[in-house]
């Protein structure tokens, strides 16, 4: 999580915001802040490629069942629609796909990317539960824990930036999984395996100030103004669109509460 909130370069979302910013679904859940979407006509654009995107890789995966990579593709598809459904009904039904697209997939070969987005389609799931949404979390983290293991740098280091927004997000025990210092320990690490990407030192700056550590809060958007130009150059496109509309609201957010 929108925050949509967590691709495509292997894993990339290719016509919309990174799904990286799904995990944040669970924020809307459990009544955690959440990122402004872009204004009403360029999220009519995102959400026709969304739609787009997903009618594609359906009609794929439908003629190619035994293809394991047609399943995750699909279960991308299904996560990156999912951030637009108009109704929980919608999202929950779009999110079942994917889930049962990545199973699906996992059934012929163990793919890091299957384990990945199965977890990102959880996290739609668990915006259209109530009860259930506990559950996921921990379903989630196991996927997203498979997937680390088996490819830490899905994404941009997508699995330890999934772990660490679900702890942070996460009511704590006896609750849930919460943990602020895992948390910590998997956003540094997504920002350590993934350096240039801004949406992982943004993420590890917002988690600072919210635990009230404005010194390093100040330090990681330090580090995110100055790998700002070099970002801009290199990740360009329709693909990244949406990602620079939140990534800028973002920065300007944390300046603003720090006070620069």
């Amino acid at each position: 999580m929108k925050t949509s909130s967590p691709l495509l370069r292997a894993s990339r979302r290719l016509v919309i915001a990174p799904c990286r910013i799904c995990v944040l679904a669970l924020a809307c859940f459990f009544g955690v802040a959440t990122i402004a979407a872009a204004d009403g006509g360029r999220e009519a654009v995102y959400s026709q490629r969304a739609e787009t995107a997903y009618e594609h890789a359906q009609s794929k995966y439908r003629s190619q069942m035994d293809n394991p990579v047609a399943g995750w593709e699909f279960g991308r598809a299904c996560y990156d629609w999912a951030d637009f459904a108009t109704n929980k009904a919608q999202r929950a039904a779009i999110a079942h796909e994917g889930i049962a697209a990545c199973q699906q997939s996992l059934v012929f070969t163990n793919s890091a990317f299957a384990h990945y987005y199965m977890a990102m389609n959880m996290g739609q799931l668990a915006q259209s539960e109530t009860l259930g949404a506990l559950k996921l979390v921990h379903e989630m983290e196991r996927e997203f824990l498979a997937t680390a293991d088996m490819d830490p740098g899905v994404d941009f280091a997508g699995p330890a930036r999934g772990l660490g927004l679900l702890y942070r997000d996460a009511p704590g025990w006896p609750m849930s999984i919460g943990n602020r210092a895992k948390a910590r320990k998997y956003l540094e690490s997504a920002a350590t395996l993934a350096p240039n990407d801004p949406e992982n030192i943004l993420n590890l700056g917002e988690s600072d100030l919210r635990w009230g550590d404005k010194t390093a809060a100040t330090k990681e958007l330090s580090a995110l103004d100055a790998l700002w130009p070099s970002a801009q150059k290199a990740l360009t496109g329709p693909a990244w669109e949406s990602s620079w509309d939140d990534w800028v609201k973002r920065r300007d957010t944390l300046r603003e509460k720090l006070g620069l």
